[in-house]
């Protein structure tokens, strides 16, 4: 009989080992340790051994319900497991890991910046929240100009704004650094524009300056055209019209042909084949007078860009709202 209980336990083991859900287990449980269960019936045969075998019979039968215990309990808790995550099919392929990606006008000021450290322009940057000194007043920008307006400008209180422009920065820079200055500002800027299909009231914006001896709208407009083609490709136009802002003088407007429709007359470039991108010009000498630069020896332009809008061309989006709603059926067709 005492040879029995080994048999006994390595059947045990295989019948706990097969069990393929929670009710077999427990079914084997009842049938191995319950009231009339087989090791239970093996401790009421005790009386029936011989006498002198009786310890050792009584500690395997002990042994026996101890290492079956543990490996119900065991088996158990791991069919509970694999009924919450469920069981892994080592032949079935693997699944592709979903990563997240940058969003795309991220990656676009990303390509700006590389294309304006390669003409020799440094980054430079200010905060979103500026004083009307900095976003007008050292701008040249008049008290009764339109853009200083609290239906063009978010104010905040005692003199506080959120930039119209990332041009602050440019004033924050030549406060601190003797010319030659060339930088890129790019930022986020605010204006109380109707949202539309290319206008929001937050948008991105890269300002450009250059500030040296002898420069000129020439290379102004030869930087702007060596953009164009490096951002969107040799098939790009670029068309330059006066214009006036208070901070340059002369100015310009500057549109980038429309790769939506080929030049023909679409929803985003108002039916005229052009974008707006923005405007640039020289700067105006009061602005060099205001941050203690000699307008009769330095001369310089300065720029200013909307990356939404370059966007739309380069990627083909008609609608400049698909950049700030977050919707990853629109974001999951960028791969950056």
């Amino acid at each position: 009989m005492i040879d029995d209980i080994d048999q006994i336990k390595n059947e045990a083991l295989e019948k706990i080992k097969s069990a393929k859900n929670e009710s077999d287990i427990l079914d084997l449980k009842g049938q191995l340790l319950g009231k009339q269960g087989l090791i239970t019936s093996l401790l009421k045969k005790i009386p029936e051994v011989p006498i002198e075998d009786r310890p050792e019979f009584g500690k395997k039968i002990n042994i026996l319900k101890s290492i079956v215990s543990d490996k119900i309990d065991s088996q158990l808790a791991s069919l509970k497991v694999s009924a919450k995550t469920g069981r892994i099919d080592s032949t079935l392929p693997a699944r592709a890991s979903w990563l997240g990606s940058r969003h795309p006008i991220s990656a676009l000021v990303d390509q700006i910046i590389h294309v304006f450290y390669g003409m020799g322009f440094e980054v430079a940057s200010g905060p979103d929240i500026e004083t009307e000194y900095y976003n007008f007043d050292a701008l040249n920008t008049p008290d009764d100009h339109p853009s200083r307006d609290i239906n063009d400008t978010f104010y905040i209180a005692d003199g506080t704004l959120l930039r119209t422009q990332t041009s602050p920065v440019q004033i924050r820079v030549m406060e601190k650094q003797e010319p030659p200055v060339r930088i890129i500002a790019p930022g986020r800027c605010y204006r109380r524009d109707t949202i539309d299909a290319s206008h929001h009231i937050l948008f991105t914006q890269v300002e450009g300056l250059y500030v040296d001896k002898d420069v000129t709208l020439a290379d102004l407009k030869g930087l702007l055209t060596i953009f164009a083609k490096r951002i969107l490709g040799p098939e790009v136009k670029i068309r330059f019209r006066p214009h006036f802002f208070p901070f340059t003088e002369p100015s310009v407007e500057y549109d980038f042909s429309c790769m939506l429709c080929n030049m023909k007359g679409c929803s985003v470039c108002g039916y005229t084949g052009w974008v707006e991108i923005s405007g640039a010009g020289m700067v105006d000498p009061a602005v060099f007078n205001e941050v203690g630069y000699d307008p009769d020896k330095w001369k310089g332009y300065a720029f200013g860009m909307g990356v939404e809008r370059i966007a739309m061309i380069k990627y083909g989006i008609n609608d400049i709202r698909l950049f700030l709603e977050n919707d990853l059926r629109f974001l999951k067709q960028f791969h950056f």
